[in-house]
């Protein structure tokens, strides 16, 4: 393996790994894991008007998943966003 490499900023060590295999440069002989305790995506909070009907039913489902029913919205939410982009709808 070579020398520790020092870069001027990030832009010159983003275009340095656009270009190598960090196997010529890291011994991965000596890495070691790295834990990532309580990484969480970034949220945002938003307001959305549902029918009243609509929330009911997300609830009784969630109460039936036994999981809070904002969870189940998002997870729900998650799911679709999925289908379109594999579907190429968007």
């Amino acid at each position: 393996m070579g020398k520790k490499r020092k870069f001027k900023n990030e832009n010159e060590e983003r275009e340095f790994w656009s270009t190598q295999d960090s196997t010529d440069v890291v011994d991965w002989s000596t890495a070691e894991k790295a834990v990532l305790a309580d990484l969480r995506p970034s949220l945002k909070t938003i307001s959305l008007r549902l029918p009243a009907h609509i929330l009911e039913e997300i609830k009784l489902l969630a109460h039936k998943h036994d999981v809070p029913y904002q969870s189940l919205i998002k997870l729900f939410l998650a799911e679709r966003v999925q289908q379109e982009l594999k579907e190429g709808a968007v």
